[in-house]
């Protein structure tokens, strides 16, 4: 696919990234079997295929509507068309800014621009628990549309942090959310490491991993969640403290990791942050990547009572955004867990994607209800995946137990 761009990008440098990602497809269809929204919807348009075309079209001049903003706005960004594109296509960067470039210039509606502006802020904003809280004793009284959006509160509430020393440390991404809506996955992460010799630390000051915010749009914003956590990580990557230096940095919710392996490419270009980011994107592991390595240390620690059947859930940003399929459900089998996956379309997303459930709430849905009937077909006692998003989102439409693995794993070594 040739374009020949328009005046207006031809000296930009996203302009010239989105062209050279756009020349890269061949057209040939492949993400099409493979897209969420266009196995949905049967549009073109609703595909990776057919938005590359958007883009291209915008970026030689073309005028740019509401309704391409449209059909941008429904893609998830699961980044499954990448993992199937014989080219190589980098579709997640291309669509982050096609959005962009169409978001300066066609207006969202006023309702539109008010929900975007509250989740950026409020659910990364300290008062997100206590409104969280308000949500749960109100939410037998919310409209249904609402009351599927505030979870219900989770039995497993936060344990203690193991007080322990041991020579090697890791520093954990405690999050945004999370620590309101699941507080035991972060405290069960710190004991599952623990029980391998590992010291987890966390660092003062970090919040939100910047994916949310730019996601919405809000680039400057992102990069300024990235910028603060790379201080407050800094002293401890250096090794500057007298908790000593650690040896990565170790993120149990899918999506913050992958946002936080792309740091380095993020700030690429910022003369004082380029270089401490690339140190902190090369610290960076997902807490799957690690579980493989503690098998040795925790399979002599489990107890024989543990759920008899796991229905695992690996999320996009997993298998498809840091490509690290296999590698959870293969080291729970190590540990003596029995691990189902769907046994079709495993590799599709269960529609949460961030904040899309919230904006795009009927196709949310309809995901949501495809992914459990084929994780139903496991006929197991819990759901198990390890994104906070994806298990909020699919607990919001079974009666199954849908918890983050290490918890299932914490419990086994209590």
């Amino acid at each position: 696919m040739q374009t020949q761009l328009a005046a207006e990008f031809q000296d930009t440098r996203e302009g010239r990234e989105a062209e050279a990602i756009v020349r890269k497809c061949v057209h040939c269809g492949f993400c099409l079997a493979t897209c969420p929204t266009y196995q949905l919807l049967g549009s073109e348009l609703d595909s990776p295929r057919g938005r590359i075309y958007l883009i291209k079209q915008v970026l030689e001049g073309a005028p740019v509507t509401r309704k391409t903003q449209l059909h941008l706005d429904r893609c998830l960004t699961c980044l499954n068309c990448e993992t199937t594109c014989p080219s190589g296509v980098a579709y997640g960067r291309l669509v982050d800014i096609g959005r962009r470039i169409v978001d300066e210039r066609v207006e969202r509606p006023r309702s539109e621009r008010l929900a975007r502006s509250v989740l950026a802020n409020g659910l990364t904003s300290p008062w997100f628990g206590p409104a969280l809280a308000l949500g749960r004793m109100l939410r037998p009284l919310l409209p249904a549309v609402l009351e599927d959006k505030v979870p219900a509160r989770s039995g497993a509430q936060a344990r203690r942090w193991p007080q322990r020393e041991h020579p090697r440390k890791v520093l954990l991404l405690l999050g945004c959310v999370q620590p309101a809506m699941r507080p035991n996955i972060n405290s069960a992460t710190a004991r599952v490491l623990d029980a391998a010799g590992i010291q987890t630390l966390a660092a003062d000051g970090a919040g939100c991993c910047g994916a949310l915010r730019t996601h919405l749009g809000d680039v400057a914003g992102g990069l300024a969640d990235a910028r603060r956590n790379i201080d407050a990580w800094w002293p401890l990557v250096q090794g500057l403290t007298s908790q000593g230096k650690v040896e990565a940095i170790v993120t149990n919710a899918s999506a913050c990791g992958l946002a936080v392996k792309q740091y380095a490419q993020a700030l690429a270009l910022d003369a004082e942050y380029a270089d401490k980011a690339a140190r902190v994107s090369e610290l960076a592991r997902d807490l799957g990547e690690l579980l493989p390595g503690l098998v040795p240390a925790l399979a002599p620690r489990l107890r024989s009572a543990r759920p008899r059947k796991l229905a695992y859930h690996p999320p996009c940003t997993l298998q498809h955004g840091q490509r690290l399929s296999g590698q959870v459900e293969s080291a729970l089998r190590a540990l003596g867990f029995e691990v189902g996956l769907a046994p079709v379309e495993s590799h599709l997303c269960c529609g949460s994607a961030g904040t899309y459930s919230v904006l795009q709430p009927e196709l949310s849905a309809r995901l949501r209800e495809r992914k459990l009937a084929q994780l139903g077909a496991v006929g197991a006692e819990v759901i198990v995946s390890a994104n906070i998003g994806c298990i909020q989102h699919l607990q919001g439409g079974t009666a199954t137990p849908v918890r983050h693995w290490v918890e299932v794993l914490d419990e086994a070594l209590s």
